[in-house]
């Protein structure tokens, strides 16, 4: 059974944030058949992360929360921006993390804000983030602001990501835009030189 594990690290219950990672889980699950989807609320671990922090020693619901990212085919990961950059509550979740454990596995990035002024969490604080642990960030990261609730693009992002992740799940090649959506290999563009 191929496993994915949702790292969701909303403070509020409920919040946009684990709202966006149960909907790109969702998206996930449905393209991949036999899927046993995991959550990790870091909200519910938050005094096991600082403990462990201070301490050395991981608690055993941290320990068993490491267990199920490390462990997991895939990983999707959501924050809340903070000051233009993921939460602390994230990051530090991420320094329980041996430097190593997610090394080649796919993950699918993602972040809520309170505007679009904070995209820019997914490529300048994610995905060098993710890059530093040698994972496989998918291309299509998702940022989902205030205004994106109810609006017409976040389902298509969802959609679109959540295909990427399960391509690499499943083993399937990539699907590239076809030449008439203005799509033209590199190679080609030189060779047309």
């Amino acid at each position: 059974m191929t496993t994915l594990t949702v790292v969701e690290a909303g403070l509020g219950t409920p919040s946009s944030t684990q709202l966006l990672a149960t909907r790109l889980a969702e998206a996930v699950q449905r393209l991949v058949p036999d899927l046993e989807v995991r959550t990790v609320r870091l909200r519910d671990v938050a005094r096991d992360i600082a403990d462990n922090l201070v301490t050395g020693f991981p608690g055993a619901r941290l320990r068993e929360a490491v267990e199920s990212v490390v462990g997991a085919d895939a990983v999707i990961a959501v924050t809340p921006t903070f000051n233009a950059s993921y939460s602390g509550l994230f990051k530090s979740f991420v320094d329980v993390l041996e430097s190593d454990s997610l090394a080649g596995k796919p993950v699918l990035i993602a972040a809520t804000g309170g505007t679009e002024r904070h995209s820019l969490v997914l490529d300048h604080a994610l995905r060098p983030l993710f890059a530093y642990l040698r994972a496989i960030a998918v291309p299509t990261g998702v940022y989902a602001a205030s205004s994106d609730w109810g609006a017409g693009g976040l389902p298509g992002r969802v959609d679109r990501a959540a295909g990427e992740l399960a391509d690499l799940l499943v083993g399937r090649a990539p699907v590239t835009p076809a030449a008439d959506q203005g799509f033209v290999p590199f190679d080609q563009l030189l060779a047309g030189r």
